[in-house]
């Protein structure tokens, strides 16, 4: 048998892989911002909900908070530069579309654009705002989805695992890897 120790830390977020994901806001008559954000989640499935939790002093939050919605859009392997670059610059300094060759996508949900370049845009309205500490929470209904036509097989399914989407663990990014296993295959047979 394995002899397994352990050794104590002090508590933290270790709760890692994430999702790594660029969320766009806009106020009306400026420019569009994005920001990364690791800490986001669904929290509901009906109503569709998520979660983001965003530092106060991040240039993002007032506009949020300010337009009571945002989007969010998901990041694949391609996009990677860009989401860490958008992670480390603000929107008060730089037009984060502009400087990473990103498009504007207008939706008829809202009025916050989406990135084009991302397979999936998900648009969330504010319901509630949190405040945790070093992060507020958003907790926003999702309005609406769109996803890039190229990923949509024959049959109508959208293929998200074909869109190579990266993944944040402390401090790298990865992209997803290997298939597993599917929901219930433990108690189904097979994979």
């Amino acid at each position: 048998m394995n002899k397994i120790s352990k050794e104590n830390w002090k508590p933290g977020n270790m709760l890692y892989p994430v999702p790594a994901v660029m969320i766009s806001s806009k106020r009306p008559g400026d420019k569009a911002n994005i920001a990364t954000i690791a800490w986001a989640g669904t929290i509901c499935s009906d109503p569709a909900m998520l979660s983001i939790s965003v530092r106060p002093e991040r240039y993002s939050y007032d506009i949020i908070k300010d337009t009571g919605e945002f989007v969010v859009n998901l990041v694949t392997a391609d996009l990677t530069r860009a989401c860490d670059w958008c992670g480390v610059r603000s929107g008060r300094d730089y037009d984060k579309f502009k400087e990473m060759m990103l498009t504007e996508y207008k939706s008829d949900y809202m009025e916050t654009p989406a990135i084009l370049e991302s397979p999936v845009n998900i648009y969330c309205k504010v319901k509630d705002i949190v405040k945790l500490g070093s992060h507020d929470m958003f907790i926003a209904e999702v309005v609406g989805v769109t996803v890039s036509d190229e990923y949509m097989d024959e049959n109508g399914r959208f293929d998200l695992a074909a869109t190579n989407l990266m993944a944040y663990s402390h401090g790298e990014y990865f992209t997803l890897g290997e298939n597993l296993g599917k929901f219930g295959f433990s108690v189904k047979g097979g994979k």
